[in-house]
């Protein structure tokens, strides 16, 4: 670890004793404030200065859970998310370790608001303390202080990303030194000089020679060696090893989503659908008055798709184009023949590689199309399809069926999931990735799935939706 890091990683410790002390110290003045007696009157008798000598040895042990919970980890890439979630459980389970001590002491104490209200506070305030520290950390990386220096190493278009990535966002706290084709003895006496922290491998499929060299450079001068899983590598994530009749049998799941976390992510999708159906409601009725009066009916497009186990169904979107030029079997005869304009269109302007395509400067979409298409609202609709059971909130991406006949053998994997609205590859590029990255990183999300990540992919989501879509 760099400096930096180090001294905010030991730093995190008083940090967080004081902002235990002041929680429970907030606690102790709310106990006494005139609405909380006035509510209950105070029947224990505990003054100030026992109550934080108390609450001092408390918070004590309360760091000792913080350290086994592993809120003090060194990993530098450790997310927020994981943070929060930690926290929560940490907390917990040092307030079940006071109810213990005074059911088992039996201790005259009787004030459950004190307990609870410390309990919810230093959640509270350990969170803040700990957001403050990551923004600190943040900063410190803008001014190029604490950068991990970082070699590259590879030719394909992931690797121009993710060097375009980290030069833009210093606070994802690397420095790209160099990028390099692929490693050799010339290579690696030059980055004996540089002194760099970490090297990452972005070509798993290089020769083995070339690969375990790097690793054995890694090894030898003591840098850490990191690299991209390709698309079959993430298929042993889920792998589970079970005996039958003695033999150690391994099974490779497609995704740990089963049983409960089926009903989980179910209940997610039925909560977020309805509240967003709801919140949303005033734009698709506007939206639906402006499509009717700009260009008449239908005002929903029902368009063919692929979703669970490859079965068909119609996702449902605002109309975002002329009668003339829409597809599918909602428009009949007409649908045909715009498909095979479309079909020209592809051939002329299409902004991407792959079986998926993307028409550059759409000519068949209205004024109003390209307004609502450039802020997502076109895609509105869809929510009645999570709620009726078609599509998920978060999942792949759902694809037409000419285009999934264009997949490869390993692309279908992505059907062991319902399709979703958003997923890890929209909050990532979008239509900035290449297919074969976006299809990397939905089956890195059917293959590392669980409910925490689908709701921090929905929160991201809104923000990416007005960073970077454009109008198509």
């Amino acid at each position: 670890m760099k400096r930096a890091e180090v001294i905010l990683m030991v730093l995190q410790v008083p940090i967080d004793y004081i902002l235990l002390l002041s929680a429970a110290i907030s606690a102790y003045a709310f106990r006494f404030s005139e609405w909380a007696v006035a509510l209950k009157p105070v029947v224990f008798d505990l003054s100030l200065g026992e109550f934080i000598l108390l609450s001092s040895i408390v918070a004590v042990v309360w760091l000792f859970i913080f350290a086994i919970a592993g809120l003090y980890s060194t990993d530098p890439n450790k997310k927020f998310a994981d943070d929060l979630v930690r926290v929560l459980l940490a907390c917990s389970a040092g307030l079940a370790v006071i109810a213990v001590y005074i059911l088992f002491t039996q201790q005259q104490f009787d004030s459950r608001f004190l307990v609870a209200g410390a309990y919810i506070l230093a959640v509270l305030y350990v969170i803040i303390g700990r957001f403050i520290m990551r923004g600190i950390k943040a900063l410190l990386y803008r001014a190029g202080i604490g950068l991990r220096r970082v070699v590259l190493i590879g030719v394909d278009d992931m690797l121009h990303h993710v060097e375009e990535t980290l030069r833009q966002r210093p606070e994802l706290g690397y420095r790209v030194i160099a990028t390099y084709d692929n490693f050799n003895i010339n290579v690696e006496k030059t980055l004996v000089a540089m002194y760099i922290d970490e090297l990452l491998f972005m070509n798993p499929r290089a020769h083995e020679k070339e690969t375990l060299s790097a690793l054995n450079f890694c090894n030898v001068y003591h840098v850490v060696f990191k690299y991209s899983a390709d698309l079959f590598a993430t298929y042993s994530s889920n792998m589970v090893v079970t005996a039958l009749a003695g033999v150690p049998i391994v099974e490779l799941k497609k995704t740990p989503l089963d049983g409960w976390g089926r009903v989980a992510k179910r209940t997610f999708d039925i909560i977020c659908s309805s509240a967003m159906i709801i919140l949303t409601s005033s734009f698709m009725i506007v939206s639906a008055i402006i499509i009717l009066f700009e260009t008449g009916r239908p005002i929903i497009y029902k368009n063919e798709r692929v979703g669970l186990r490859g079965r068909h169904f119609f996702t449902l979107k605002f109309r975002s184009m002329y009668q003339k030029d829409s597809t599918g079997l909602q428009f009949g005869d007409a649908g045909k023949k715009a498909e095979q304009r479309e079909k020209t269109l592809i051939k002329k302007q299409n902004s991407r590689t792959g079986p998926i395509y993307k028409i550059a400067n759409d000519p068949r979409v209205t004024v109003f199309g390209r307004f609502i298409r450039r802020w997502s609202i076109d895609e509105l609709p869809q929510f009645f399809n999570v709620l009726g059971g078609s599509m998920s909130i978060v999942g792949p991406r759902p694809h037409q069926p000419r285009e999934v006949d264009m997949y490869k053998t390993t692309h279908p994997k992505i059907f062991a999931l319902k399709p979703g609205i958003t997923g890890l590859a929209q909050i990532s590029g979008r239509s900035d990735l290449s297919f074969e990255d976006e299809m990397k990183l939905d089956i890195l999300y059917i293959e590392r799935w669980s409910l925490l990540q689908d709701i921090i992919i929905f929160l991201k989501t809104p923000f990416v939706l007005l960073k970077k879509r454009k109008a198509e």
